[in-house]
């Protein structure tokens, strides 16, 4: 009833909400993008995006489809390798940020690793801009992790506001340094952070800096300051910070899949893993119900 390549255009303009980009990411005429959404929307019978001459977002017959889109591409591709005999091979260097290793990351990991037996797969955690520094590097094939909004590197999985979190007794003085929770550097995170209270003339001063997203989160939680974070990935036990607190807005976040210069042998098998995090994005949101 779906045609999965009218899914993998789908998925293309919900990740980029633009047919412009994902004609350019799928190779295609931004015509053959229409017609593909065009024909997956007569074979449901439903608007799957709103679309005018300045924005592009998904219906809610839309967000429904992106999972089942994800979960359809996601299976077709499993019965091609079984049938076709065809095995993915050779090492893989995954990076990810520790967001997602703590979150739902795991499931998906699980799920190559038994589909994809042949490939030896290791994997890294570190801040997104190390992860990225050794991408750049050569080091690593695969890298799932934040970008700034305005960075072009790598394919979009989702985007996100970044918000101000702490525990949910903290009570800033507003006529006191604001108490920061950060990453070392290069973390993206941190710099956000330190650019926005610059921008607002706001002091601030660090109280807690750690390389480990569980070290940050227990600061957080004994009420030492407060962090900027992933509003859809708030850890249990942290709450965002109201509006009235006085803060500066944040903006968005990326979070993203970016490809390295491939060792031979590398690509077929980042490209398997690359499909799996996007089949598998919905789980990756899901954290914290």
């Amino acid at each position: 009833m779906y045609d999965p390549t009218q899914l993998r255009t789908f998925l293309a303009v919900a990740q980029t909400l633009s047919f412009t980009r994902a004609a350019g990411r799928l190779g295609v005429r931004q015509s053959t993008v229409s017609q593909h959404v065009r024909r997956l929307e007569d074979a449901t019978g439903r608007p799957l995006f709103a679309r005018d001459t300045h924005s592009v977002e998904l219906t809610e017959d839309g967000e429904a489809m992106l999972g089942f889109a994800r979960r359809i591409l996601e299976v077709h591709e499993q019965a091609s390798a079984f049938f076709t005999g065809t095995r993915v091979r050779g090492r893989l260097r995954f990076g990810a940020s520790e967001d997602f290793v703590l979150t739902r990351l795991p499931e998906i990991l699980e799920g190559f690793r038994y589909d994809h037996p042949e490939v030896d797969l290791e994997l890294t955690v570190e801040l997104s801009g190390i992860l990225h520094e050794r991408l750049a590097a050569g080091k690593l094939d695969l890298v799932l992790a934040k970008r700034r909004p305005e960075d072009p590197r790598g394919a979009l999985v989702w985007r996100d506001d970044l918000v101000w979190i702490g525990a949910e007794r903290l009570r800033l003085d507003a006529g006191r340094p604001v108490p920061l929770i950060v990453y070392p550097p290069p973390g993206i995170t941190r710099a956000r952070a330190l650019e926005a209270l610059e921008r607002q003339g706001r002091d601030w001063r660090i109280v807690c800096t750690s390389g480990s997203l569980n070290g940050l989160i227990a600061a957080a939680r004994a009420g030492l300051g407060v962090m900027a974070h992933s509003r859809r990935l708030i850890p249990p036990g942290l709450f965002r910070l109201p509006e009235r607190g006085g803060l500066p807005e944040l903006g968005k976040i990326d979070f993203v899949l970016a490809h390295g210069r491939h060792r031979t042998g590398a690509r077929e098998a980042a490209d398997a893993l690359a499909a799996a995090v996007l089949a598998g994005g919905e789980r990756l949101r899901r954290h914290g119900g």
